[in-house]
C-alpha cells in the first residue's frame, strides 16, 4: 500500500513498512524511511507507484478548470476527494484524487484551507480582487520585461528615466523600474550605470552627479521661497573701531572682522566682529525655517547654495563702508607677553573700512613682510603693515599655547587647493565643461592664520562663558587625541583636544552655519541679561530642540562635505583630461586588497588606486601611469612605474584629514546578485 502525505508544505509519497496507530513507517522512492504521523496522511492508494502518482497528478491538476472547479464546489467546507467527484465523476482515480487536490493547494485565491485536505471557497468577491492582482502582476511582469529590452537595445523609458536617482541611491527594490534596470544589466552582462548611460538616461557625467545631489539634498529644488529680512530695531551703539574682514573674492556671506584698538600703548584690545542676524531673525520665522531646513551653506567649484537667500544675507553681511550691527568680543592683551586681561561681549554697529581678499593679497602680505624682512612699500594695501604685524603675531602666539594644550604641534604638509572655473560669472551651475584651474595655497598662510585664530579663540572664549552662565549652547568636542577618537557635537562645554582648547562653540558664521546662528541667540540673551541669561535665552538646557538641530546638522553637514568632496574630485579628473596629464608623481599612502595600494598625488587632491607597488613602504614616492579616467563613477586608478626616492618618507604627518574613503569608484544600490522579478 502507498500513501500520500504532506511534509512541511510539500506532497510526498511512498510505500507503507509498517502502521500503528497514529503514525506509519514510509519508504520514499529514494530508500529513505520516513516516520509520518497519521495527521498527515491525505490519500492512501495501491497503484499507480508513488512516482507515478504524483507525475501524472501534476499533469492532470494542470487542465483543470479553476473557474470551473469553483462553480462546483459547495458553500460548505468539503474535501479534496468530494470536488474530484465532483469535477470527475463520481468513481475517481487516486490520481484525480491527488490532481484535484494539488490543484486546490495551489490555488488560494479560489480556496481557502479549513484543515487535513479541507478546503472552503473563497466569497466571489475576493476571487475577483484576487484573479485583479495576478492579472496586474502579469502586467508589471510584462511592462518590466519590455522596458528591460528597450534598454538593452539602446533606449531608455521615460518611467526609468524619471526614477533615474531614486533607482541608483535608494530605491524601492519592488518598483519595476528597478526590476527592469536590474534585469536589463544582467541580460546584457553592463554594468547599470554603463547600460543607462548608452541608453540615454544620463545627460552628461556632471549632469549625473549635479542631479544626483540634487536629489539626495535638495528634492524640491534650490530656490528661496520669497522672503522678507526683518530690520534690526534694537539701538545699537557706534562702535569706536575700524574693522576689517579678510574672506576670498567670492565670499558674499560676510560674517566675520577684526579691529585692533591701543597698539604702541602697552594694553591692546582686539576686536572680534560678528555679523548679527540674530538681532533680527528669530527662532520659528520664516527665515529661521529655511535656514533649519538647510543648516549650512554648500560649497563645491565654481558654485555655492547659500543657507540663506542673498536678499536676507545682504541685510546682515559685514559690508565694507557701512557701520554694521554685530556681536562684538573683546578681548584685551598686555602688549609685552599678550597674556589675556579680560574679555567683554557687546552688541553694537562696527564701522567696517574694508573687506579685504585674501587670494588677491596672499602674494603680497606674506611672512617676510609682516616681520620686517621685507621693506616694500605695498601701499595699495588697505590696513596697516603694523596692525596686520599685529594679528600674525598674535596669530601665531595663540597657535603655540594651543600646541602646549594639546601636547604636540599641529603639522600640515598638505597645501590647501582652489579650484577656479573659466566662466563669466558663477551665479549658475556650472555645465561640466568649462576649463577647471587648480590652485595651491600652503597652508597656514598668515592672512589664513590671523583669521582662524581669532575666530579659534571667539568660539572658544563664547563657549565657556555660555557654561560659566548656565546657558546651553551646541558644542564640538574631542576627548582626546588618540586613533580614533573623533569630533562629536553636543550641549556640554567639554574640551576640544584637536584644537587645544577647554571648549569650542561654534559662533563666528551665523549667515553660513545654522549652529552659529543658535550659538548667537544664546549669546544674544548672555550680553543681554547676564547672570539671568538662562532664564530669557531662546534654548533652555537639556532642550530637545538643540538635540533636533545636532542630529539634523551633524548628517547635512557631513553629507554637504562628501559632496564637495565628490565634486572636487570630478574636477580633479577633469583637469587631467583638459591638461592630457598621463603620469603624476603620488606618495603610498595606505595598502589595499589584492596588491593594490591607495596613493596620494603630489601636485593635486587626488587619491586613487595603482598596482606595482608591492613590497614598497607607507610613504615611499613614486611614479605612477594614469588609466582609463571615469567620470561618471569618479575613479581612476594607475600602475607604478618608478620609484623616486630610495627611502619612504615616513608615516603622514598628524592631524591630517583622512581623504582616502573618496578614493576607488562610486557606489550604487542596484544589487545585482538579487533574485530576478521572475523568480520572485
Amino acid at each position: 500500500m502507498y500513501v500520500l502525505f504532506e511534509e512541511a508544505g510539500k506532497f510526498m509519497a511512498g510505500r507503507v513498512m509498517s502502521e500503528a496507530e497514529a503514525s506509519a513507517q514510509v519508504e520514499l522512492d529514494s530508500g529513505k524511511r520516513v516516520k509520518v504521523k497519521a495527521a498527515q496522511i491525505l490519500l492512501k492508494f495501491d497503484k499507480p507507484a508513488p512516482a507515478a502518482l504524483l507525475a501524472e497528478a501534476g499533469e492532470l491538476a494542470q487542465t483543470i478548470e479553476l473557474d470551473l472547479a469553483w462553480e462546483f464546489a459547495p458553500e460548505e467546507e468539503f474535501g479534496f476527494a468530494d470536488l474530484a467527484a465532483d469535477y470527475f465523476s463520481a468513481n475517481t482515480t487516486p490520481v484525480q484524487q491527488a490532481a484535484a487536490l494539488l490543484r486546490l493547494f495551489e490555488a488560494p485565491h479560489y480556496f481557502r484551507r479549513a484543515g487535513k485536505g479541507r478546503f472552503r471557497k473563497a466569497p466571489a468577491e475576493i476571487v475577483q480582487q484576487a484573479l485583479a492582482a495576478i492579472e496586474k502582476k502579469k502586467q508589471i511582469q510584462a511592462q518590466i520585461e519590455a522596458w528591460s529590452q528597450e534598454l538593452i537595445h539602446g533606449q531608455c523609458p521615460p518611467p526609468v528615466r524619471e526614477q533615474l536617482y531614486k533607482i541608483l541611491f535608494r530605491p524601492d527594490k519592488n518598483a519595476p523600474e528597478y526590476k527592469a534596470v536590474v534585469e536589463a544589466s544582467k541580460a546584457s552582462q553592463k554594468a547599470p550605470l554603463d547600460l543607462l548611460q548608452q541608453a540615454g538616461a544620463i545627460d552628461s557625467p556632471w549632469d549625473f552627479h549635479w542631479q544626483r545631489f540634487l536629489f539626495e539634498w535638495f528634492p524640491k529644488g534650490t530656490g528661496f521661497p520669497q522672503l522678507q529680512a526683518p530690520a534690526i530695531t534694537d539701538e545699537l551703539p557706534l562702535a569706536e573701531v575700524q574693522a576689517f574682514s579678510i574672506d576670498d573674492s567670492h565670499t558674499t556671506e560676510i560674517d566675520d572682522a577684526l579691529s585692533l584698538q591701543g597698539l604702541g600703548s602697552g594694553t591692546v584690545t582686539v576686536g572680534i566682529h560678528i555679523a548679527a542676524p540674530g538681532l533680527a531673525v528669530q527662532p520659528g520665522s520664516a527665515i529661521d525655517q529655511v535656514g533649519r531646513q538647510r543648516l549650512s551653506t554648500v560649497y563645491m567649484p565654481g558654485y555655492k547654495i547659500t543657507m540663506l537667500p542673498d536678499a536676507v544675507v545682504q541685510n546682515y553681511t559685514l559690508s565694507e563702508g557701512q557701520a554694521c550691527p554685530a556681536v562684538s568680543l573683546y578681548v584685551t592683551f598686555s602688549e609685552a607677553d599678550l597674556e589675556i586681561q579680560k574679555t567683554e561681549t557687546r552688541l553694537e554697529r562696527v564701522p567696517i573700512v574694508v573687506n579685504l581678499r585674501h587670494d588677491q593679497l596672499d602674494d603680497r602680505i606674506t611672512r617676510e613682510w609682516l616681520e620686517g624682512e621685507d621693506n616694500t612699500d605695498h601701499a595699495d594695501v588697505p590696513v596697516s603693515r603694523a596692525t596686520l604685524g599685529f594679528f600674525w603675531r598674535l596669530a601665531q602666539t595663540l597657535k603655540a599655547r594651543r600646541e602646549v594644550v594639546r601636547g604636540k604641534p599641529e603639522t600640515f604638509n598638505r597645501p590647501d587647493y582652489s579650484f577656479k572655473l573659466d566662466r563669466a560669472s558663477n551665479d549658475t551651475p556650472p555645465t561640466g565643461e568649462e576649463t577647471v584651474l587648480i590652485g595651491v595655497r600652503q597652508r597656514g598662510a598668515p592672512l589664513d592664520l590671523m583669521v582662524a585664530e581669532a575666530m579659534i579663540l571667539a568660539n572658544s572664549t563664547w563657549g565657556q562663558w555660555l557654561a560659566q552662565l548656565g546657558v546651553p549652547g551646541i558644542y564640538r568636542s574631542q576627548a582626546s587625541l588618540a586613533p580614533g577618537v573623533k569630533v562629536r557635537m553636543g550641549t556640554k562645554a567639554l574640551p576640544h583636544a584637536g584644537i587645544g582648547v577647554p571648549s569650542y562653540a561654534w559662533s563666528t558664521s551665523p549667515l553660513r552655519r545654522y549652529t552659529d546662528l543658535v550659538n548667537q541667540w544664546q549669546i544674544i540673551a548672555c550680553a543681554r541679561h547676564g547672570a539671568t541669561a538662562a532664564l530669557a535665552a531662546p534654548f533652555k538646557p537639556k532642550d530637545a530642540e538643540l538635540f533636533s538641530v545636532i542630529s539634523a546638522f551633524d548628517a547635512a553637514y557631513s553629507g554637504y562635505n562628501a559632496v564637495q568632496s565628490g565634486m572636487e574630485r570630478y574636477w580633479t579628473l577633469r583637469h587631467l583630461q583638459q591638461q592630457g596629464i598621463t603620469e603624476l608623481d603620488a606618495t603610498l599612502v595606505k595598502e589595499a586588497a589584492g596588491g593594490a595600494w591607495l596613493v596620494r598625488a603630489e601636485t593635486l587632491p587626488l587619491v586613487f588606486s595603482v598596482m606595482g607597488a608591492q613590497g614598497l613602504p607607507r610613504g615611499t614616492k613614486v611614479r605612477v601611469r594614469l588609466g582609463d579616467i571615469d567620470l561618471m563613477a569618479l575613479d581612476v586608478s594607475g600602475t607604478v612605474i618608478a620609484q623616486l626616492d630610495a627611502q619612504a618618507s615616513g608615516v603622514e604627518a598628524e592631524g591630517e584629514e583622512d581623504d582616502t574613503e573618496s578614493a576607488g569608484p562610486l557606489q550604487i544600490a542596484v544589487d545585482l546578485n538579487e533574485t530576478s522579478p521572475s523568480a520572485s
